[in-house]
């Protein structure tokens, strides 16, 4: 009997340091991904997803520069989203294509992700989707807010913590190959998919 409870005080243990109890889950309520989606899989188009991914990047960074808060990102990103549609299409003319270009805010469920020493676990994110023509191409994806898209090589835990990140949150996603962080970021994953957290 001692031996049972000793095993069982082990395993609580155990699951007391790997569990999501850090606010981990919050992970996905403070992030923006952009989501671009090519007119078809042809070579063409798909060139063109990243020439419209680069404007679009371009022109939304002095917008979100002052965000403080996913929230802030996204009602950013609405205020203005018919100049950054136009700019989306003035660099699909200037190519030679008159596709159209629409823009909506919404949440989207995206597959783990990993960016260099980032990674972002599988689930439900408030996303930026934006897409060309009949949208029936290859996407392209990144995390808008905070700003990895261009900067993930400088990005550093003090930037994260500035927009609602604690410490723990900053380690599941960069140090998510650690056997502990490893194993909380598959529960997160885990969580997402059997109740849809955000």
């Amino acid at each position: 009997i001692i031996n049972f409870f000793t095993v069982l005080t082990l395993c609580a243990l155990l699951l007391f340091c790997i569990l999501p109890i850090h606010g981990e889950g919050e992970i996905y309520g403070k992030v923006l991904r952009l989501h671009v989606i090519a007119n078809s899989d042809s070579d063409l188009d798909q060139s063109l997803k990243l020439e419209v991914r680069d404007s679009v990047l371009k022109y939304t960074a002095p917008l979100l520069r002052e965000a403080e808060s996913r929230e802030e990102a996204a009602e950013a990103i609405m205020r203005n989203r018919a100049d950054i549609e136009a700019a989306a299409r003035k660099r699909l003319e200037i190519l030679g294509c008159r596709d159209t270009v629409s823009l909506e805010v919404c949440t989207e469920r995206y597959p783990m992700k990993n960016y260099e020493s980032f990674c972002f676990p599988s689930g439900e994110y408030l996303s930026v989707k934006l897409m060309i023509g009949e949208a029936e191409g290859q996407n392209w994806w990144c995390v808008l807010f905070p700003k990895l898209c261009t900067d993930i090589a400088t990005s550093k835990e003090d930037q994260f913590v500035a927009v609602g990140f604690t410490p723990d949150q900053y380690k599941i996603i960069t140090e998510s190959e650690n056997p502990k962080y490893k194993a909380r970021f598959k529960i997160l994953e885990a969580i997402s998919s059997l109740f849809g957290k955000k």
